[in-house]
């Protein structure tokens, strides 16, 4: 917060939006006609999950940033694991993952559920090594939060953290018109400002803050140049904000942002690129026919 707070210009990391509310606005904003993302990718889940599943063949399914696991169901409704097998969801938000891995064990009792809850961003070391093939998921465009060099350097790090067999299933949203990409980050219904504001109020709760959130308002726009949406945090005024914590007074002028979010929208032949340059090999590539958006499966071999 620090780094991100005093930085010109200044930028926040996604990551904080997660608490449980923000992880409940986001399920909500899911559901959002505007929000397309999630309804195209559970399609794509939905019509191929029984060929994703036949081509890893998993003994385990380990899901980055699994949130309520609600694609992920997709999967798990068609896996019929020959012995032992594991659902391993991983997110950052503790009550989440409590509440989803709970309802987890009601719904699939053939499986052993095993939540991990930490920040996937500061490394994989402690993720354990299940027993057996394991398909490695990182779905929901999410790897379009990242930079390009911090993209490339975190599949990489999934990469080697594979065994020889276990496959990876990518979610990237694909390149596509710039209106239907800015409905989708402004929400008729005002769901995904609240939930850019809510990281002020995990500011305020985690570090002593004083942010006022009706002094800010949500931005969320295309950069074309860079194939991805921006989303922001504008203050309304010239203000002094304080972090108790931190023993940091931060000044922000009127009209001055706080970046918040990027959503790079990808080309297939740079998923593909990438993954291959991780060592990985692209066994399926999946293309939404109306709304652009890949899934990609790559193996270690």
């Amino acid at each position: 917060m620090r780094q991100g707070l005093t930085a010109s210009p200044k930028v926040l990391h996604p990551k904080y939006f997660y608490d449980e509310r923000g992880s409940t606005l986001f399920d909500q904003i899911c559901d959002t006609p505007e929000y397309y993302p999630t309804r195209v990718e559970s399609e794509l889940l939905s019509a191929h999950a029984a060929e994703i599943l036949a081509l890893a063949s998993p003994d385990n399914i380990l899901e980055l940033g699994s949130g309520a696991s609600r694609k992920s169901r997709l999967l798990l409704d068609r896996w019929q694991p020959s012995g032992d097998a594991t659902y391993l969801p991983f997110d950052v938000s503790e009550e989440m993952l409590g509440s989803v891995a709970a309802d987890l064990e009601k719904e699939y009792p053939h499986l052993a559920i095993h939540g991990l809850a930490g920040d996937y961003t500061a490394g994989l070391d402690h993720v354990p090594d299940p027993l057996g093939r394991t398909l490695w998921m990182f779905i929901g465009s999410t790897l379009g939060n990242f930079e390009p060099a911090e993209a490339s350097a975190f599949v990489s790090e999934i990469a080697g953290r594979m065994d020889r067999g276990d496959s990876f299933l990518l979610g990237t949203d694909l390149h596509k018109d710039e209106a239907v990409l800015e409905r989708a980050y402004n929400d008729a219904q005002g769901l995904t400002a609240d939930f850019n504001l809510n990281v002020l109020a995990v500011i305020n709760r985690e570090l002593q803050a004083n942010f006022q959130l009706d002094r800010f308002s949500h931005l969320a726009y295309y950069c074309e140049g860079r194939r991805r949406i921006e989303m922001h945090l504008v203050s309304e005024a010239d203000q002094q904000v304080y972090l108790e914590a931190l023993d940091l007074t931060v000044a922000f002028s009127a009209g001055e942002r706080i970046r918040t979010e990027i959503s790079r929208k990808f080309l297939t032949g740079e998923i593909r690129e990438m993954l291959e340059d991780a060592g990985l090999t692209v066994t399926r590539s999946l293309v939404h026919e109306s709304f652009p958006f890949a899934l990609t499966l790559a193996t270690k071999t």
